[in-house]
């Protein structure tokens, strides 16, 4: 379960070390293979351990690229998709096109979401909270029926 938020930093070089608290598992679960894409709706990137790519990868390839939507979804996250490996310190290696999608240099966050990370910008993250905060506080009247039978 990749699951939490985590401060980290990219170095000049494109790097970050995943936090260790997640690397056993990681290396278990995936043996330190990822591949790493854009968000379609969000200015930040989508880590998925290979096997969890795999199952969206599946779902991708059955779009029609007859349908322009559906070739568009397909464009922009296959098209951004880049492998990564795990290495001996738990770093890995972000091309730079991704890096500069996401605004990525120096202070970013890791944001576990069950299957996938996401890897934003520290700011952007921050300001992304805020208006998350804000618009949930704004919208808690007009919840929807999935969401009005979660017990939390």
């Amino acid at each position: 379960m990749l699951r939490g938020v985590s401060a980290i930093s990219v170095d000049k070089k494109g790097r970050l070390a995943l936090p260790t608290r997640y690397r056993d598992g990681l290396i278990t679960h995936c043996d330190g293979q990822f591949v790493c894409t854009i968000d379609h709706q969000l200015p930040c990137l989508a880590l998925y351990p290979v096997p969890e790519w795999e199952v969206i990868e599946d779902k991708l390839a059955q779009l029609s690229s007859f349908q322009p939507a559906e070739r568009r979804l397909q464009r922009l996250l296959l098209g951004h998709a880049f492998d990564c490996e795990m290495d001996g310190q738990g770093r890995l290696l972000l091309s730079a096109a991704l890096r500069q999608y996401a605004g990525l240099e120096g202070k970013a966050m890791l944001v576990g979401q069950l299957n996938k990370f996401e890897i934003w910008d520290e700011q952007t993250w921050q300001a992304q909270i805020r208006q998350d905060m804000d618009t949930q506080a704004e919208s808690t009247p007009m919840i929807s029926e999935r969401l009005a039978d979660l017990s939390l």
